[in-house]
């Protein structure tokens, strides 16, 4: 079995202790960063984890239709 990848999206102080973890570390510092990185968002990415202020500004919509790829995950404030 093969570990799918993962990337994380928010605040530098945040996420940038996940890179220790093998994740892609995309630092977005206000809504409009988390949206455009999100847009280019590297193909095989399977598991996105955002930092609540990143989940906010791709909000009011989910990232992606239920069940689809990549799976999404909040951390906590």
């Amino acid at each position: 079995m093969t570990m799918g990848r993962v990337a994380a999206i928010g605040e530098r102080a945040r996420v940038a202790g996940l890179a220790l973890a093998g994740a892609a570390v995309l630092v977005a510092e206000d809504a409009e960063a988390v949206r455009r990185v999100w847009r280019g968002l590297p193909d095989g990415i399977d598991l996105v984890i955002l930092t609540p202020a990143a989940a906010e500004a791709l909000e009011p919509h989910p990232p992606v239709p239920a069940g689809s790829r990549p799976l999404t995950a909040v951390m906590p404030p």
